[in-house]
Order: structure tokens, then C-alpha cells, then sequence
């Protein structure tokens, strides 16, 4: 029989404070800031604008935890273990943990995830009042993040399948609706010359792209829009390209985002559904909690290729063509009935 852990190694596992307070080290940037020279406490507290006596009770814990060292004179050091969050260190996750990051910031709603287990919803709202993207999109503390997140972005996901797979050659404009900060968008125009390209997304994505548009030299054939795909998208567009997006909404909101994207390209236009589907196999490890936070984060990391098209046929759309299906993605292309 295996042995059984104790009551104390319970607790341990559910504690709650450590985490919060290692979060809380890399928002504030305490180890960069320990690292400057700032290792006073009520230094520290004024660049972090915390009260130097919690300030201190924190820097303590995090000494207990070997995330940082105490003197004898009571100056503070970071450890090895600490030193990933600085900003400058090779593996560094200051930028992961912090409470104001993009994945920090969902982490952070995972304190709901009963209501998850509850209502098959992701728990951000439930903790936040709003949702995820919404707060990152429209809350100028993300803005940051949202830089930072594209100085060198990563398409993942297999959104290889959007370049390889389709034909691009007969389309002059796509519109990406919902294209975050245009990573796809501008690998699109990359590989196709002759190619132009509107994004819409919330404020700060939109704002974000444009920037980055007009610095990589896209600026005449690229535009970022700021709008809802909730709302009526601009027109003119040949193919209306949704990446990675149904996922993180229900199917009535999946039904209400592909019908506005139909109402867009009109008879002569298509739609192109590359949507994910994160299956996650058993006997992967840590597949559970991979699962449990994709379902907690998004309501709907898994859509079979049968049910985007049950989806697409409730707004109004038909097939046209049927791409390679991998792991974590398929891509469709529909066109207006």
C-alpha cells in the first residue's frame, strides 16, 4: 500500500499564501529591483509603492521560502532559485507570474476554478467581473504585456496550417477578426506580396498592432481597427479569417461571432475557420491539470471538425473546402448560404 501523505503535506499543497506572494515579488519586479541596489526596505517600498512594514512581512516569507536572502544587517539578496524573476535572466518568469501579464492574469482566476466544476464556464468572470479579454483588451495595465507578449511572437498552435495549407494567391484582402497584435497577420503579408490585411480587436491589441504595422514597414498594406466582432465588422473583405478564436466562447457567442463575419464577406465572400482543438491524450503528464486549466481559461478548448460546422451552419455559412486536421487545430473554409 503507498504511504499516505500527512495533514501537513495537504496543507502545503493548498497553500495558498506562497504563491500569491512569489506573484506578487514579480509584479512588483522585486528581484530586479534587489538586483539595482534598492535592497532598503523602505526604498524598495517607495519604487514598488507598497507600506515598507508588508513590504517586509513579504521579502521574509520569500527568504523562508529560499526565493531571497536576509544579512544580519537586514539587507535582502536574491537567491539562484529567485533569480528567474528578474527581467534579465535567460529563463526568466517575471513576466509569466506577474499579476498584470497575460498568462499571470488568467493563472490568477484559477482561485474560482469551483465554478468551472460548477458551470462549465471559464472562472475569470466569476472572479473578476469581466472577461479575460476584455480586461487585457480594454485595461491600459496590459498594455505592457501586450508589447512585450509580441517583441518576439510565437504563432504556436498550428497555425502553420493558415500559411501551408490555403490558397492565398486569388485573395487581395483578409480581414483577422480578432487577430490580437497581428503576429498572424503579418507573417500573412510576409508571405504573400500582394496581399493586404484589416485587423479588428479590442482597444489595446488594435493599438498594439498598428504600432507594430507601421514599424515592421506594413503600414501601407496593413490596418488595425478597433471593434468588437460582436459588433458589425468592416466590409470589402475577401476571406474573414478567425484564428484560434471560438474557443474561448460559448457556442451561442461562437454562432453570434461567425454570423457577424458572414454578414462581412456577403455572397462573394469566404469565411476561414482555423480554429484549435487542444485534445489533450491521458497518458500525457500533468494531462489533467493541462485540461482543468483550459477549462477554466476557455469554455470550449475542443471542437471537433463536425461541430465548427454545425456551428457555422446555425449563422448561415456552408463548407467550401476542408483543410488537413492536427493535433491542436483544423482549418475550414466557408462561404456565406
Amino acid at each position: 500500500m503507498a504511504q499516505q501523505p500527512d495533514r501537513g503535506d495537504l496543507l502545503e499543497m493548498a497553500d495558498l499564501l506562497t504563491p500569491a506572494a512569489i506573484r506578487a515579488a514579480a509584479t512588483l519586479r522585486v528581484a530586479d529591483r534587489l538586483g539595482a541596489g534598492a535592497d532598503d526596505v523602505v526604498k524598495l517600498a517607495e519604487l514598488t509603492g507598497t507600506r515598507a512594514d508588508l513590504l517586509e512581512l513579504l521579502l521574509r516569507h520569500l527568504v523562508d521560502k529560499g526565493v531571497l536572502t536576509q544579512d544580519d544587517d537586514g539587507t535582502f539578496a536574491v537567491t539562484e532559485l529567485g533569480a528567474r524573476l528578474r527581467e534579465d535572466h535567460p529563463a526568466s518568469l517575471r513576466a509569466h507570474l506577474a499579476q498584470d501579464g497575460l498568462y499571470g492574469r488568467a493563472d490568477l482566476a484559477l482561485v474560482d476554478l469551483l465554478h468551472t466544476l460548477r458551470t462549465g464556464e471559464p472562472a475569470h468572470g466569476a472572479v473578476f467581473g469581466r472577461g479575460y479579454w476584455e480586461t487585457v483588451n480594454e485595461d491600459p495595465a496590459f498594455v505592457e504585456a501586450l508589447e512585450r507578449s509580441e517583441a518576439r511572437p510565437q504563432l504556436g498552435w498550428g497555425a502553420e496550417l493558415i500559411f501551408d495549407t490555403y490558397d492565398w494567391q486569388q485573395v487581395r484582402r483578409v480581414v483577422d477578426v480578432g487577430g490580437h497584435s497581428g503576429a498572424i497577420l503579418m507573417e500573412l503579408l510576409h508571405r504573400q506580396p500582394r496581399l493586404h490585411g484589416t485587423l479588428v480587436d479590442l482597444k489595446n491589441a488594435a493599438e498594439v498592432a498598428g504600432r507594430r504595422f507601421a514599424a515592421a514597414g506594413l503600414g501601407d498594406r496593413a490596418e488595425a481597427v478597433v471593434g468588437s466582432f460582436f459588433d458589425p465588422l468592416p466590409a470589402g473583405g475577401d476571406v474573414y479569417l478567425l484564428s484560434a478564436i471560438l474557443a474561448d466562447w460559448s457556442d451561442e457567442q461562437a454562432v453570434a461571432i461567425l454570423r457577424r463575419c458572414a454578414e462581412a464577406a456577403g455572397p462573394a465572400g469566404k469565411v476561414l475557420v482555423a480554429e484549435v482543438n487542444l485534445r489533450v491524450a491521458r497518458e500525457t503528464p500533468g494531462s489533467a491539470a493541462l485540461e482543468l486549466w483550459l477549462r477554466a481559461t476557455m469554455p470550449a478548448p475542443v471542437r471537433t471538425v463536425e461541430q465548427v460546422k454545425a456551428l457555422a451552419g446555425a449563422a448561415g455559412l456552408r463548407p467550401t473546402w476542408e483543410g488537413p486536421v492536427t493535433s491542436v487545430r483544423s482549418i475550414l473554409e466557408f462561404t456565406p448560404c
